[in-house]
């Protein structure tokens, strides 16, 4: 099976991943990044493909959905008014320029 062969998942997996993708792009990320992203997410919490067979149930956890806006929000809190400012200005500047392409 070639590397990104979709063909093990579950039709929930898919789901999940088309979901988380396109929240990602609702808040600016590219095309591709934001599948990458989307299909880690389901990796890390379903732990991969679900293939068929005896013993390979895994616990499904959202733990990776919900940790990301956490330690965002915290490392940013802890960083000065300007930086914070300056890191907003190079962010809407990388979008501005992802809007053209």
């Amino acid at each position: 099976m070639p590397r990104g062969d979709k063909s093990a998942y579950t039709d929930k997996q898919k789901r999940q991943a088309q979901h988380i993708e396109e929240s990602y792009e609702q808040r600016g990320i590219g095309e591709e990044e934001a599948e990458r992203r989307a299909w880690a997410t389901v990796n890390k919490e379903t732990g991969g493909g679900k293939k068929s067979g005896s013993g390979r149930g895994h616990a499904v956890t959202h733990e990776p959905s919900r940790r990301g806006g956490k330690i965002g929000g915290a490392a940013s809190a802890h960083r000065p008014a300007e930086e914070r400012s300056a890191s907003a200005r190079k962010a809407a500047e990388t979008r501005r320029k992802n809007e053209e392409k």
